[in-house]
Order: C-alpha cells, then structure tokens, then sequence
C-alpha cells in the first residue's frame, strides 16, 4: 500500500506542481487523527483539492515510487562515503564499477 504523501506528490506532480518545493510543502497540511489519512490545508493556487478517488487512482504509481524509495535509499547506505569511492575510483575504476553494478543488481527498481 502506498503511502498517502507520495500519492499528494504525484497528485501535484501530474498537475505541474513539484511538490518538494518548501512553499508547496507550507501550503499542503496531511492529518490522520487515527481514521486513516486526509488532506487537512490545501492551498495550492491552480491546482484543485484532489479527491479521494483521485488519491486513490494514484495507488499503483505511488506503490512503485515508494518502492524504489527503498531501493534509493538501500543502494545509498551500501555505495557507502563518497570520498571512499572516489578513493576506490582511483585505485581501481574497474572493481569499482564492477561493486556498484552489483549493488544496482541485487537493488533492482521496478
């Protein structure tokens, strides 16, 4: 199940808005008071409120975006210090590129 904010950024995202921006990030209040997620503030100039239907239609996409999120963030922690790497570079390029391959393989995005 994706999560609820990525479903708001891909919301933003379809309709021209980047939803990492800081003044979008201001305007756009997520709640849960323990009944399941909803929209608190919505005050993004152009683009409408989206709907629950409109959220939920999104289920699919912001799936795989959280997905490959972890995936991001696993191939991240195990390229480890890029210092280390650049080191790693220039003593070897090949094993180098041989090691982060094989992170991107055993890490694959959908």
């Amino acid at each position: 199940m994706a999560k609820f904010k990525t479903k708001v950024k891909l919301y933003c995202e379809a309709n021209g808005k980047v939803y990492a921006d800081e003044r979008l990030d201001e305007n756009i209040i997520l709640q849960d008071d323990g009944s399941g997620p909803y929209v608190e503030t919505w005050a993004v100039s152009g683009v409408n409120k989206p709907t629950v239907e409109q959220l939920n239609a999104l289920e699919s996409d912001a799936t795989n975006e959280d997905n490959n999120n972890v995936i991001r963030q696993t191939r991240k922690n195990a390229y480890g210090n890029i210092g280390d790497q650049l080191d790693e570079i220039f003593k070897d390029i090949d094993a180098w590129k041989a090691r982060i391959q094989a992170i991107k393989d055993a890490n694959a995005k959908e």
